[in-house]
């Protein structure tokens, strides 16, 4: 149980960063002018996704902590 914990932690973290790291990216291209409109909605799509998986990841990892 406690190596579960452990790895969805991990994986949370990472999902997380992943999640900034689209942000960033998204931010860094509207602000650069690019105008690269395709670019922007895969990088928002993919926001929504990373998203979407870490808080899935910190529900089950509350889930499983809380027992």
């Amino acid at each position: 149980m406690a190596g579960m914990t452990t790895v969805l932690t991990i994986l949370v973290g990472i999902a997380m960063l992943a999640t900034v790291g689209v942000l960033l990216a998204g931010i860094l291209g509207m602000a650069g002018g690019s105008g690269d409109s395709g670019r922007a909605q895969r990088l928002m799509r993919w926001r929504i996704g990373l998203q979407f998986l870490a808080l899935g990841l910190f529900a089950i990892l509350l889930t499983l902590l809380k027992r």
